[in-house]
């Protein structure tokens, strides 16, 4: 093994066990033989975080090349990317839009995409279950943004607890406190080992918010990294009865905002995790069986945040086609402001489509007077009809043709 230590020992792929004996070993050698050589490998590079099991055991993670390279391109993107204050605003609205649909979807949630765009979109209130766990996480997402300045507390995050399963589960007694010693919380779909006793809830979220504040005295963590530590962390300890991963997703996407990452509110990662639910599964398990191997679970995280940021690159393409099409189409109507002419624009596409006022304060996150006013001045120039419903004011196209 150590006269073969150089070729058995590559930083990246970085091999979990159950991928590793699949693969064709190097001549002359067994898999057990080149396990141990890439386990004596990473051993030196691991860094040891304030996280342990339900046993004691530390968790650890190292950075391997690969991982490095997704940081720094995530920093490179971060310096590079510039698009107008409109443009962002939608784009935000859009992201958090999915996000809380792909979140409640991971939870279990099963509703159209359509009719939970429309919920996000309208503000109305829930109908049924899914539709509550979606308009929650919306909500949430919505307040959690707003920390972005602060500090997490162990009061904010069960406030977080409290908005994402208000009105949700069996015991309603359980929103906004963490699980007692006679509760056992849901697992979801990870499938992972026993959590850490009630008892010692009360301890580990207070480390856990040192952490994600960085009050922890140590080694420089990236904000990737330490995003991804968060998530699992929460995730592992389950401390409350129910909606853990929600919560851990939320907190995911609060402290990349709040570690400066704007253009992170563009980027729904929850969306590609939903994609491919079993995979983010196993980046829980590979960890827990590996010696509390916290890179297969980084690894993961990072690999999504990098599919997502491909997905708005693609996303940003269309969009720009799409205004430079509305630019042609509303050459006629000049004097509209950006947010009116993506109104008008989406209007000829899709007719039918029904607007309200919430609505387009939302996709455009304007105040309900700003998102009042561009509606009736629609109106006035004979590109909307209104009508009224109760409070709601519902504008409809007119095809188009101004007055």
């Amino acid at each position: 093994m150590l006269d073969a230590y150089e070729a058995l020992c590559p930083s990246d792929p970085y091999h979990h066990w159950d991928d590793l004996e699949r693969l064709t070993a190097p001549a002359g050698v067994s898999h057990e033989v080149w396990w141990a050589a890439l386990k004596l490998a990473r051993s030196p590079r691991m860094c040891v975080l304030p996280l342990c099991d339900r046993t004691g055991r530390p968790f650890r993670y190292c950075v391997p090349d690969s991982l490095q390279s997704q940081a720094h391109r995530l920093d490179r993107d971060r310096a590079a990317s510039v698009v107008d204050a409109d443009t962002f605003r939608q784009l935000a609205a859009r992201a958090l839009d999915h996000e809380a649909m792909a979140s409640a979807r991971l939870a279990g949630a099963d509703l159209p995409a359509d009719q939970a765009r429309e919920l996000l979109r309208t503000g109305r209130p829930s109908r049924d279950h899914d539709e509550r766990k979606v308009g929650n996480l919306g909500r949430a997402l919505q307040e959690a943004g707003g920390w972005r300045d602060r500090d997490l507390r162990p009061e904010m995050v069960l406030d977080l607890h409290r908005m994402i399963m208000d009105g949700l589960p069996a015991q309603p007694d359980s929103v906004g406190r963490l699980r007692r010693d006679d509760e056992t919380p849901a697992v979801g779909g990870a499938g992972r080992s026993e959590p850490p006793p009630a008892g010692e809830l009360d301890r580990r979220l207070e480390s856990m918010c040192a952490f994600a504040n960085d009050k922890v005295p140590g080694a420089f963590i990236h904000p990737l990294i330490r995003a991804a530590i968060l998530h699992f962390w929460l995730a592992y300890d389950r401390p409350f009865v129910d909606g853990n991963g929600r919560a851990a997703r939320a907190l995911f996407h609060w402290i990349m905002l709040r570690q400066g990452y704007d253009g992170f509110a563009l980027l729904p990662v929850s969306a590609v995790l939903a994609q491919a639910p079993d995979r983010y599964a196993l980046a829980f398990r590979q960890t827990e069986a590996d010696d509390n191997d916290l890179t297969y679970f980084i690894l993961h995280q990072a690999g999504a945040v990098r599919a997502a940021d491909r997905e708005l690159q693609l996303e940003m393409q269309r969009s720009a086609k799409q205004r430079e099409q509305a630019a042609r189409n509303v050459r006629t109507f000049a004097e509209l402001n950006p947010r009116q002419q993506a109104l008008v624009a989406h209007a000829l596409r899709r007719p039918e489509v029904e607007y309200v006022i919430a609505g387009h304060q939302h996709s455009h996150g304007v105040t309900h007077q700003t998102a009042r006013d561009d509606l009736f001045d629609l109106v006035r120039r004979g590109l909307l009809s209104v009508s009224r419903e109760g409070r709601t004011y519902r504008f409809h196209s007119t095809g188009m043709r101004p007055h």
